[in-house]
């Protein structure tokens, strides 16, 4: 589906309850829920927004409809570096198997049943965020120590893998390589490195030409039980990454993006203490949110 029908096709209203499928529920995220279909599992985008940790009150309308289909459009890109968690024939069996009406089949997905790794796969092209707050009290970025003198949003040398947990509740928390190869083995870290940085290279050449820079981002994998890695959930969307205008970026100042970063930024110049129940978002404030996500979309994929 290209961008006009998929653009056509947003509610007018947020989405922020998956109700009334026959499957049985067995997982309820911040934006996805999960239904098991038996041999299979369906992940349902909603369009529910988090900020620092806490989902907010309100959702962005046709949010979870942008993630799926800009997951889809990534995971075609990707096919050569990565498997991914897609069965086959995805529009049949949405809309002819599982008969979901058209707002379902555009935000959902089909995928096999994997055993996720507990990490959180961080690939980092720039100093900024989290990165660039670590950066300043020691010159260090998850146990990466960087060149003196950097700025705030300066694109590094080289890429780092900052992994971090996978926390059910609360704040994901980085962690070293130690640490890592600790709690997913030596073999199953090197190569979720290499494929982290591989799909997020190939990620920042396809965004460039977009005028989009792809500051950051995260990944999140499973195994199977012959132990091979797929790449899951979502890749390289508004919600796991920080994208940037190229044509306004500079260094020394956070940039002007196309994320969740706007809500964030929002949020912080209320008198919030980031726990629910979390303020209302105005009408403004979701408007311009949605059309940063439908300006990803659009940008990245004509």
């Amino acid at each position: 589906m290209n961008y006009e029908q998929i653009a056509a096709n947003l509610p007018e209203t947020a989405v922020c309850e998956i109700n009334d499928l026959p499957w049985p529920r067995i997982s309820s995220g911040k934006v996805r829920e999960i239904f098991d279909l038996g041999d299979r599992l369906l992940l349902v985008a909603s369009d529910r927004i988090s900020a620092f940790d806490v989902i907010l009150s309100q959702g962005i309308p046709g949010k979870g409809i942008i993630l799926t289909q800009l997951s889809l459009f990534w995971f075609e890109q990707l096919k050569d570096l990565v498997a991914d968690h897609l069965v086959p024939d995805q529009e049949s069996v949405l809309r002819d198997e599982l008969k979901l009406s058209t707002d379902l089949q555009l935000r959902s997905m089909v995928v096999r049943k994997l055993d996720p790794l507990p990490i959180e796969c961080v690939v980092r092209g720039y100093l900024a965020g989290s990165g660039w707050v670590s950066y300043q009290k020691d010159g260090t970025v998850c146990g990466h120590t960087l060149s003196e003198g950097l700025s705030e949003a300066e694109r590094l040398p080289e890429s780092i893998f900052t992994p971090t947990t996978k926390a059910h509740t609360g704040h994901d928390e980085p962690i070293d390589a130690i640490i890592g190869r600790k709690m997913v083995g030596e073999t199953v870290f090197s190569e979720v490195e290499m494929l982290s940085r591989a799909v997020y290279d190939r990620g920042r050449e396809i965004a460039a030409p977009a005028g989009i820079i792809l500051a950051d981002t995260k990944f999140e994998f499973g195994l199977d039980n012959a132990g091979t890695l797929f790449l899951i959930d979502e890749v390289l969307t508004p919600d796991s990454s920080r994208f940037w205008e190229a044509a306004t970026y500079r260094t020394g100042m956070s940039p002007q993006s196309y994320d969740k970063q706007f809500v964030r930024d929002y949020l912080l110049t209320l008198d919030w203490d980031h726990k629910p129940p979390s303020p209302d978002l105005p009408d403004e404030i979701i408007t311009k949110t949605q059309e940063k996500y439908l300006t990803a979309l659009r940008r990245l994929t004509t």
